[in-house]
């Protein structure tokens, strides 16, 4: 399972499958979470080896109707990325709040620094 698949198989339970690459379809469900690999640091071997492993900064974006909803979800989804078994992922800092002005949607982004099988 690459690394997307097993983002979305992680977060999936806590909104109804609601896990979105790069951004949410218009007509989609609260609350929802909307991922996107925004960099990572690449591997270089000095004997040129491809590794079997990789890295990504993944921003995980949680979104709800209230503030209180979408702060609760971000809580959540930091707590399974920490404790997953299949990759390994570590916060980049805390999450940082955010309103979409057009939707009234509160939402809450976080990155993490995400290691997975190649």
């Amino acid at each position: 399972m690459n690394v997307e698949a097993e983002i979305k198989a992680l977060l999936g339970g806590l909104v109804a499958g609601r896990v979105y690459p790069d951004v949410a379809p218009a007509k989609a469900g609260l609350p929802r979470i909307v991922y996107q690999q925004v960099g990572g640091r690449s591997l270089n071997y000095v004997d040129q080896q491809v590794p079997d492993v990789k890295n990504g900064r993944f921003q995980l974006a949680c979104w709800a109707a209230t503030r209180e909803a979408a702060t609760a979800l971000a809580l959540q989804v930091e707590a399974i990325m920490i404790l997953a078994e299949k990759i390994q992922a570590q916060p980049l800092g805390a999450h940082a709040s955010t309103r979409e002005p057009d939707t009234g949607l509160y939402g809450a982004r976080q990155d993490f620094d995400v290691w997975s099988a190649r």
